[in-house]
């Protein structure tokens, strides 16, 4: 059994290079993240159909504070 937090998604990015700027926003105020994809970037890199996108997840204990940021970037 595991001992890290349940990590939870915060933001789909349509793809890799998004997803980048997004877990630089949230490690730059201190939110660990994780980018998960069911795809290499270098496959798809645009999403059709769900192909290519990357998930940024973070730890359930920083998710609220996680949204915040990434709505005040989407403003």
């Amino acid at each position: 059994m595991s001992n890290q937090p349940d990590m939870v998604e915060v933001y789909k990015a349509k793809g890799e290079l998004e997803a980048q700027v997004i877990k630089g926003l949230l490690e730059s105020y201190g939110i660990p993240c994780v980018l998960s994809s069911h795809a290499a970037s270098s496959v798809h890199s645009f999403a059709i159909d769900g192909l290519g996108e990357v998930r940024v997840m973070v730890s359930k204990p920083q998710e609220e504070a996680a949204r915040k940021l990434v709505e005040c970037r989407e403003q």
